[in-house]
């Protein structure tokens, strides 16, 4: 068996993109790896946890979990956003076992320890004659918590950079399109059995698979006029869009031609990637933004949020129709993801080259990945 230092030699990250090949299989097959990622990309890295229309009023919270550690983000009577650790001090159950509501004090259904929204801890039913017990010593343990547009992030990683410096660029990349102010609508969330970074790279391919495994999407994009750009920490992948009929298909415009062209509209369409596991899309009026979870070197989540310009009731069949067709790429997507973690496994498989027009995201993934591994060790 190769070690964790030979596994991460496989890789070339300083080869030019016409020299270029992936990260090897092993990096998206070994569970040493995976564990790795855990503790050093995810447990590193600013996180989405949440939106900022859920946390707005004292008292909001929601729950999550990020590279395996439980977390509560709560508005605190003083009107700041904080982030803990959702671990009872006195036996480590989970203090907070909803995904979202309001409270005025964070109870532990497990001993009924109570601490306030600042993390501080309250009260501690018969404790009594406990000596050298400070209750000050023994509240939450914080998390970093920043906002950036209509998203908040948490980071497990004290001495990381501030949210602003992660972003990078991409800040006033985004900024033009005014996220902001579109209205939250619908989530979904699929589980695939493959790796994290598998689903990942398919996004990043520059659009290579979209003609062949996305039609009714490849149908309002000009694929031939398809962009990648990469800076700092994420990659902008973008299109003119197209009416289905002037798309380069002989065929007649099909019902997924038709539903595509309805629900995605405007001039461009805007992909980013923001390392290491979000995605943010934006056609007119319109925002999903995709979070990738790994669940273990085989599994991984994504989460779909879905935002619109209006949510009204007159809209709702619009929004609807145009989740339905997020849903059906997504679904397209996750067949050949599944696929590729089986190809993975095969001694047939080690690496495989890129292609310069297309792939450069997928490159930029990589070394920012490699450079964060190989640190680790």
């Amino acid at each position: 068996m190769q070690t964790i230092e030979q596994i991460l030699s496989g890789y070339n990250d300083r080869a030019p993109l016409s020299q270029a090949a992936t990260i090897p299989a092993a990096w998206y097959t070994d569970p040493r790896i995976a564990e790795l990622e855990r503790l050093n990309v995810l447990g590193k890295t600013w996180q989405l946890v949440a939106r900022t229309s859920q946390l707005e009023t004292p008292g909001q919270f929601i729950s999550s979990t990020v590279a395996g550690e439980p977390v509560v983000v709560v508005r605190g009577n003083d009107g700041v956003l904080r982030a803990f650790y959702n671990v009872c001090r006195h036996h480590a159950a989970a203090v907070v076992t909803q995904p979202c509501g309001r409270a005025s004090l964070l109870h532990c259904p497990y001993h009924g320890w109570n601490y306030g929204l600042d993390g501080s801890l309250k009260g501690m039913p018969e404790f009594e004659g406990v000596e050298n017990f400070d209750r000050s010593q023994n509240g939450l343990i914080p998390i970093r918590v920043e906002t950036w547009e209509c998203f908040v992030f948490i980071n497990l990683d004290d001495h990381a950079a501030p949210l602003s410096t992660f972003l990078g660029r991409l800040v006033d990349r985004v900024a033009p399109l005014a996220v902001a102010k579109l209205h939250y609508f619908d989530r979904r969330s699929y589980e695939i059995h493959c790796n994290w970074k598998v689903y990942v790279d398919n996004y990043l391919d520059g659009g290579y698979h979209v003609p062949h495994l996305h039609k009714g999407l490849s149908s309002v994009l000009d694929y031939k006029q398809y962009t990648i750009e990469n800076e700092d920490r994420y990659c902008l992948q973008s299109s003119p869009m197209v009416a289905p009929t002037e798309s380069d298909s002989t065929e007649a415009a099909s019902s997924e031609d038709i539903a595509t062209g309805a629900s995605r509209k405007g001039d461009r369409a805007w992909y980013f990637w923001q390392y290491p596991n979000l995605m943010i899309n934006c056609y007119e009026g319109y925002m999903d933004t995709n979070v990738v979870i790994p669940l273990d070197v085989d599994h991984c989540r994504v989460i779909f949020d879905f935002y619109f310009a209006d949510i009204g009731e007159a809209s709702r069949a619009y929004n609807e129709q145009s989740v339905n067709v997020g849903n059906r790429v997504q679904e397209e997507d996750l067949g050949i993801c599944e696929d590729v973690q089986r190809g993975l496994k095969s001694r047939a498989y080690s690496a495989g080259r890129l292609s310069v027009r297309r792939e450069a995201g997928e490159q930029l993934f990589h070394q920012l990945l490699a450079a964060d591994l190989k640190k680790a060790i």
